[in-house]
């Protein structure tokens, strides 16, 4: 399990249940260092100041905050530890409310809440009382010199605490397009029919990211010593009727089905659908060979920068 983040406790009324935090994600993004193109040198960023031009060592670095142009009023330490928060060692619920409320683009960030033995009962008994009333405790939490607004649900047996965005800090929709328009009936049956045929059981393993497995596949293949071959991409089909491109797909739709029953053609279908990510990616690398696929996994997991 990954080093704990943070440690507090979960409360709500007169309860207090002890717990730890630690990240429920992990991005699986390559990583790339800037190099100096003739000699392949690191590129190494510096603090300097802006009036004097010299460079500045982390220990003369203060926080300022610009309430006019170029004129700052400098906080200290001792100015963020005495902001006024109860939930700067609690997760602090507020009240519950029910899963679909909540619009998911609120969510932020996931954490793992994993307990203490004094706490594992009182735990146990939140989680299973949550999960009978399908409920989510809405919570306020500071850390990380931040207040959090937060949602407080299980996943399994753990609680996930999720991390929300505050309602001002989300965007209004504003499109300089007019989507006040008509659809047909017709229109809408097929669209309808094609997301029929598209529908299928959620499951996540199902996807994978083709552009890092292909970009992976490059890095190791350069390793080797390998040329790389550009592959250009197919060109986008324009869309010029709306009615014949949905009769178009709802006919590959059914096409990739195979005319199987109904749970089995979702299945296929998905299965299809992933095995054409993967020649999409492969695509992208003809010139890569079998042995960059079979390099090491030291080697793969230095590319990856785990």
């Amino acid at each position: 399990m990954p080093r704990t983040m943070w440690k507090g406790a979960i409360s709500f009324g007169l309860v207090t249940i002890p717990v730890a935090v630690y990240p429920a994600t992990e991005e699986k993004t390559l990583r790339f260092n800037q190099l100096h193109e003739t000699d392949g040198g690191r590129i190494r960023m510096k603090r300097t100041c802006s009036i004097d031009g010299e460079e500045v060592s982390y220990e003369e670095i203060v926080k300022g905050y610009e309430y006019e142009k170029d004129k700052y009023v400098v906080l200290t330490d001792e100015d963020f530890d005495a902001v006024p928060l109860e939930s700067s060692r609690a997760i602090d619920i507020q009240q519950f409310v029910d899963l679909d409320e909540i619009d998911p683009v609120l969510y932020k960030k996931s954490y793992y809440l994993v307990p203490d033995e004094t706490g594992a009962k009182a735990y146990a008994l939140l989680r299973e009382a949550l999960s009978q009333d399908q409920k989510v405790g809405i919570a306020k939490v500071s850390f990380r010199d931040k207040e959090h607004l937060a949602a407080l649900r299980f996943k399994d047996d753990a609680f996930v605490l999720e991390t929300m965005y505050w309602p001002d800090e989300i965007r209004a929709f504003d499109a300089d397009v007019n989507l006040d328009v008509k659809v047909r009936e017709q229109e809408l049956q097929m669209a309808r029919q094609l997301i029929e045929n598209l529908t299928a059981e959620w499951n996540p393993e199902e996807y994978t990211d083709g552009y890092r497995e292909a970009l992976l596949s490059i890095v190791e293949a350069k390793i080797n010593g390998q040329e790389i071959e550009s592959v250009a991409p197919e060109p986008t089909a324009k869309v010029v009727d709306l009615m014949e491109a949905l009769k178009a797909s709802v006919a590959a739709a059914k096409k990739q089905a195979g005319g199987e029953p109904a749970p089995a053609r979702k299945k296929a279908t998905a299965q299809k659908t992933a095995a054409k990510k993967t020649t999409a990616a492969k695509k992208k690398t003809t010139a890569v060979k079998k042995t960059a696929a079979r390099k090491t996994t030291a080697t793969r997991k230095k590319a990856v920068g785990e």
